[in-house]
């Protein structure tokens, strides 16, 4: 743990350097790059090699992609209370999609001229559930849902298979009832280059979204323009602003909230004008994270990964937080909507002492998937505009074009584009309709 205090002369400095953190650590695309040429040249051959090698499962061809039987079966192995919980996720986050699905417009802007907008559904996407440590079912909600919400009529899910070749029951429960059409059992960087470049078995998607480690987003990264991506995105992290108001057991229960993923990369910040709660929240982290189960990860994280900065006073929290950028910003000063309204730099806003991290992680409706490492600066989490194309529409009568014809052929004149001007003056000896 490290406090950065506006009080140090390095205060600056310590700064800069935690905003500086990376998507993607130095020295992995090497071995990331020689697995997605692997899959990309190989394809099924190098897929079951790779099952074998990083998941300790032996798969043939025939047996990556999970069949209806195992996905009915996995109902019947799903208790109800998990059930509900899936079904009731699946239905908040598809309204809050439906809610603002792209709708194709428009408008006359001049006589004779009309210009717009038309929304279509990709057609094949592919979404990365990570497994790992745990299967993340709620990441199948947050990607599948929202593609089926938007219309995309092929849903192809990968997710890490166990020792045996299976997937978690509920993670197959929340894919079949989020609406994946296809569900394999693949994961890691393998999973990614199988879907950016196909295989005799698995065919090629036209993007893909979700979460993944430093491996799984370094390859997206690489693959990146043979296919579209959401975003680049690496650690999980969450940044708190409070004051001396605030219960020190949530704030640190909320940042071990994000230190349990598991990669121990991730960071957890408290931004506060209080060195009393610092010290309050310490003694919480302490205290709470002897009683987790996942104490191996979150140590990790608390070491190295916890940071406390004090503020001269709680509205300057706001430029630290947009030169941060976190995935998850929690807002639990008083008049936090206030505070809110300056932010203009984050994956998530939590609002209130009541809206920790977690209902935004399962519930609520925006998608989890989020930008990560500062990122957030220039990307947004999943939405499900980001499942549509977007194609302009253009629409001149004779008249309209007739009227524009000298600026276009101005222009092709000064870009040298003989072919763009003849393309618009050859219509002028037409200009008088002798039909």
């Amino acid at each position: 743990m490290k406090v950065i205090s506006y009080k140090s002369s390095s205060f600056k400095n310590d700064l800069g350097i935690l905003f500086s953190r990376q998507v993607c650590p130095a020295g992995i695309e090497k071995p990331v790059r020689e697995i997605v040429d692997d899959v990309r040249l190989d394809g099924d051959k190098a897929i079951s090699k790779y099952a074998l090698k990083f998941d300790k499962a032996e798969l043939s061809p025939a047996q990556f992609r999970v069949s209806d039987r195992e996905i009915r079966e996995a109902a019947g192995k799903t208790d109800a209370a998990t059930r509900k919980a899936v079904d009731i996720a699946i239905n908040n986050v598809a309204k809050f999609a439906k809610a603002r699905i792209p709708r194709g417009w428009t408008f006359s802007p001049r006589p004779g001229v009309v210009l717009g907008e038309k929304f279509s559904p990709l057609n094949r996407i592919g979404a990365y559930i990570p497994g790992g440590t745990a299967p993340l079912v709620s990441t199948s909600v947050h990607t599948v849902a929202i593609a089926k919400s938007a219309g995309v009529r092929e849903i192809v899910a990968v997710t890490p298979p166990d020792k045996d070749g299976k997937v978690h029951p509920a993670l197959l429960y929340a894919l079949s009832k989020s609406g994946a059409t296809e569900i394999y059992k693949l994961g890691g960087v393998y999973a990614i280059a199988a879907l950016a470049y196909g295989t005799k078995t698995i065919r090629k998607v036209d993007k893909i979204v979700g979460p993944g480690n430093a491996y799984v987003t370094t390859a997206k990264k690489l693959v990146y323009g043979d296919v579209a991506i959401d975003m680049i995105a690496g650690p999980s992290e969450i940044m708190v602003i409070a004051d001396k108001t605030c219960r020190p057991d949530f704030i640190a229960a909320d940042m071990l909230s994000q230190a349990e993923h598991g990669s121990g990369l991730e960071q957890a910040v408290l931004v506060t004008d209080s060195d009393m709660l610092i010290e309050k929240v310490k003694e919480q982290l302490a205290e709470q994270s002897g009683k987790l189960k996942r104490s191996g990860p979150v140590a990790k994280v608390l070491a190295n990964g916890v940071f406390f900065i004090l503020v001269k006073n709680i509205p300057d929290s706001a430029e630290i937080a947009n030169l941060y950028a976190p995935e998850h910003l929690e807002i639990m000063c008083a008049k936090p909507d206030r505070l809110a309204a300056r932010i203009n730099a984050a994956g998530a806003i939590f609002i209130g002492e009541w809206t920790p991290e977690p209902v935004g992680d399962f519930v609520a409706g925006p998608s989890h998937v989020l930008p990560t490492a500062g990122t957030a600066k220039y990307f947004s989490g999943l939405t499900v505009e980001q499942f549509f194309r977007r194609s302009s529409i253009l629409k001149y009568d004779r008249k309209a074009f007739l009227k524009e014809l000298p600026h276009i052929a101005k222009f092709a004149e000064l870009e040298g584009l003989d072919a763009h001007g003849r393309s618009a003056t050859i219509r002028k000896q037409y200009s008088v309709d002798s039909r």
